[in-house]
């Protein structure tokens, strides 16, 4: 009975206890959330020297997780957790504040649990998009016009790249429910036969 307490008891209770997961990740967030002076600091003490470097990681990185930092979505987070966990140790190398702990964080946890991180991150990744935009429109009457007319094509691919992948998973979509349907077909139809 000993052998039973001691060594497979602690083990099931392991498996099963998926909010010991949820709390941890939670104590993980507070700790975060207590240290955001800290980092807000050290972000404005290195904001110059982390422009660069962080645009090429943008640039660099997917489009999903492009959108993710523009628009923060918790679905979007779940559904690309893989992507966000590389951006984030990208981030981690260059030494972006904050994204040390947070990658940590997410890699025990997953980024769905330590959500809020993740997104104080990607909002302070963000406001160096903004400010790469922000010159292209400020400019002279000539480099304003082609600086419009390239983020304007730039985001209407993304957008027609986005409808087409939506339309493609439409196409398999039906396909699948056209395969399903006639199997359903063939199986009412052959116990009737028999």
């Amino acid at each position: 009975m000993g052998y039973w307490k001691t060594k497979v008891l602690p083990k099931i209770k392991q498996v099963f206890d998926k909010n010991g997961n949820k709390k941890a990740a939670a104590e993980a967030t507070k700790s975060f959330d207590d240290s955001k002076e800290e980092i807000n600091k050290e972000f404005e003490e290195k904001k110059s020297d982390l422009h660069p470097k962080v645009i090429e990681i943008y640039e660099a990185s997917s489009v999903e997780i492009k959108t993710l930092v523009k628009e923060p979505k918790e679905a979007g987070l779940k559904k690309h957790s893989p992507l966000v966990q590389k951006f984030l140790e990208e981030l981690a190398k260059i030494e972006f504040p904050g994204s040390k702990p947070v990658s940590e964080a997410s890699a025990k946890f997953g980024p769905a649990y330590v959500s809020g991180p993740v997104f104080y991150v990607f909002e302070k990744v963000s406001t160096f998009i903004v400010v790469e935009e922000k010159p292209a429109e400020e400019g002279p009457a000539a480099t304003t016009e082609g600086g419009e007319e390239t983020v304007t094509t730039t985001e209407k691919e993304i957008v027609v790249e986005e409808e087409e992948k939506k339309d493609e998973v439409v196409a398999e979509v039906e396909k699948i429910e056209e395969v399903a349907t006639t199997s359903e077909a063939e199986a009412v139809a052959e116990p009737t036969k028999a």
